[in-house]
């Protein structure tokens, strides 16, 4: 093995123990976990597909929409693994109307229609083939 080479492959190993180190490496492996910011895009698309999942199973006369998200890690795995514990609470926005856009639909006001549920949700997206999936939703008031 050429000394550059060897040189530059030393010089690499030291930056990502450096990175480790001080706070983690940016680069995120095949199967690891890592926390994800809540401004990330595809925590944002994860959030409103396990919002419609609580929607769809719910019998409420409402819409519900997330109201925060605590935490957030992803995996990468034949797509990518979110799990996510969030808040949703109840809108005005009433389920048999015709516009269903949860960005669009105000959070009930303080009062008698006001709940919120704190739920655990994990959803598997497949973002080059545009899809997702909600393998487990589990809410509680």
């Amino acid at each position: 093995m050429e000394v550059k080479t060897l040189l530059m492959i030393v010089l690499i190993t030291a930056l990502d123990v450096a990175a480790a180190a001080v706070g983690g490496s940016h680069r995120s492996a095949p199967g690891s976990w890592s926390n994800v910011s809540g401004d990330d895009p595809g925590l944002r698309r994860v959030v409103i597909t396990a919002a419609s999942s609580f929607n769809s199973r719910s019998n409420d006369a409402f819409l519900f929409r997330p109201a925060a998200v605590h935490r957030a890690r992803r995996q990468i795995v034949k797509g990518v693994l979110y799990v996510v514990d969030l808040d949703i609470s109840r809108t005005v926005c009433r389920k048999r109307d015709d516009d269903n856009d949860l960005t669009r639909c105000e959070f009930q006001p303080p009062g008698r229609l006001h709940q919120t549920f704190q739920c655990h949700a994990e959803v598997w997206t497949i973002p080059w083939r545009e899809e997702s999936k909600t393998l487990e939703m589990q809410c509680k008031p």
